[in-house]
């Protein structure tokens, strides 16, 4: 009974969530935020800030990962792929409708879906600006992870490349390892402790017999006073950050809420870790080995057809991919457009209606896969699946194998050291983002491969009201997007006659 009421909150919360989650990865933390951490308290905030970040450090789609271990953490491994199905599977169904009507079209659009376009992309950019906000205040924790933040925007905003976001977070972690575990202060203090003056052996003596001390940096004032011991609270990792810990100690639990806290937490491990950590290395095991075979298949058959070449492609991409939305267009751009199996027009043309739909932007790839067939003896159903399965895939064998490993590790200092500041820099990699749809949010018949928002002034409006919007008037991500796309379509109107 205990399960299948389990079961029937898992499907009440999350039947809806593939309709209405607009606005990419960015809203969608903020949402799953307000969802499970406020409203339904399914996991407290540790939790959600460790799960946020292992989502952003293993490849694949950062916002299904979260999801799916917040239901798992719930009601098992089942209702985990049910909430993730029941999140993917409306957009990606939206997207192949989409894809298959983009294939029967000419090779320009009429001018006012142009500006429909235009309006969903600024509206968008408003949107995902706000939650890179919100989710900076929660991640931001002291002077560190703000400059981690800071930086993660500007490095992304500078330069694209397949290694480099990887690279970002990485450095990232490294830099919270060094810093919260003390590595850095230690080698300061042994550098200085080197290099100080050596004592002559006449000052020593001359110090002794006066009842002194040199080296003492202590007044005798202050040799008088009593050391109070350390609290325990700072002698335990129970939150990602240290420093925040230290400088806002939690107060001692009652007796009564300490026990309930520690059964809420055993709870938690048990649902999170209940695969134990030989399985989950078996799987990511499992997962190495068939992406050799994949990509050895793939170089060695030569001319492989046009369906294992498109599943190797969006396999190795959804390998690859690292920090979500960021990372995911010029990567599938790269893998199919340069190839010729989708056209600029085309993929520009999906990128500016996915932001617009519910879901992931992982989804994009069906649309991909529906335009890559096109032309060849598979069917357009075929393809859409096969991107499909190729971009979901890899995430979900690691972070199901990941989950194996959790036990071990969610207790570890240099492993919630590393998570902070892979948090930091994934947020800094949302306004990366903002950034980059800006640059190619402006779509006109004569420019179709996209131009900057900011030539336009009615388009900066539209991106200002979808954040005020949303920031000062509680305006949902959806009714946002809908208030920009008919501003886009009133703009036209307006300047067309």
């Amino acid at each position: 009974m205990r399960l299948l009421t389990r079961y029937r909150d898992v499907l009440t919360v999350n039947w809806h969530v593939g309709f209405t989650a607009f606005g990419g990865p960015a809203v969608q933390f903020q949402t799953f935020h307000q969802r499970f951490v406020e409203h339904l308290q399914w996991i407290d905030e540790p939790t959600y800030q460790q799960i946020f970040a292992i989502s952003q450090a293993l490849p694949g789609s950062a916002s299904v990962k979260m999801l799916f271990c917040i239901n798992t953490i719930r009601g098992g491994f089942f209702a985990g792929t049910l909430a993730i199905l029941m999140f993917t599977l409306p957009g990606a169904i939206g997207m192949y409708g989409l894809g298959v009507g983009v294939a029967s079209i000419g090779s320009t659009l009429p001018s006012p879906v142009y500006a429909l376009l235009s309006g969903l992309n600024a509206a968008t950019v408003g949107i995902i600006a706000l939650a890179a906000v919100r989710l900076s205040e929660r991640a931001i924790t002291d002077r560190l992870t703000r400059f981690l933040v800071y930086l993660g925007g500007i490095m992304g905003m500078l330069y694209t490349a397949l290694w480099y976001y990887p690279a970002i977070m990485a450095g990232a972690a490294l830099t919270t390892l060094v810093w919260d575990l003390g590595w850095l202060q230690k080698i300061v203090g042994t550098f200085k402790s080197c290099h100080q003056k050596p004592v002559k052996k006449e000052e020593i003596m001359r110090d002794l017999e006066e009842g002194s001390w040199p080296c003492d940096s202590r007044s005798s004032q202050d040799s008088e006073k009593t050391l109070h011991p350390v609290p325990s609270v700072y002698l335990k990792w129970e939150s990602l950050s240290s420093v925040s810990t230290f400088e806002n100690p939690r107060p001692a639990p009652s007796p009564s809420q300490s026990s309930t806290s520690k059964s809420g937490s055993d709870s938690t491990s048990k649902e999170f870790s209940a695969m134990s950590w030989q399985w989950g290395t078996a799987i990511i095991a499992f997962f190495v080995l068939s992406f050799i075979a994949i990509l050895t298949v793939h170089i060695v058959s030569g001319l492989p057809s046009r369906a294992f070449s498109l599943f190797s492609s969006l396999y190795l991409a959804g390998t690859i991919i690292f920090g979500g939305g960021p990372v995911v267009i010029p990567l599938l751009r790269e893998y199919i457009v340069s190839p010729g199996w989708v056209s600029p027009r085309d993929f520009l043309l999906g990128l500016a209606i996915i932001q617009s739909f519910p879901g992931p932007n992982f989804n994009f790839a069906v649309y991909l896969g529906t335009l890559a067939v096109v032309g060849t003896s598979v069917p357009s159903y075929i393809g859409a699946f096969i991107a499909f399965v190729a971009m979901y895939a890899p995430g979900m064998f690691i972070v199901v194998g990941f989950m194996g490993l959790w036990r071990l590790l969610r207790e570890k200092a240099w492993f919630l050291a590393m998570l902070r500041g892979v948090n930091a820099a994934a947020v800094g990699l949302v306004f990366t983002a903002v950034y980059k749809l800006w640059q190619i949010g402006y779509l006109t018949a004569a420019v179709q491969s996209g131009s900057p928002l900011g030539t336009d002034p009615w388009l900066v409006a539209i991106t200002g009201t979808a954040y005020v919007g949303g920031a000062w008037f509680k305006m949902s991500p959806p009714v946002a997007i809908l208030i920009g796309g008919a501003m886009g379509v009133a703009r036209y109107g307006i300047f067309s006659r």
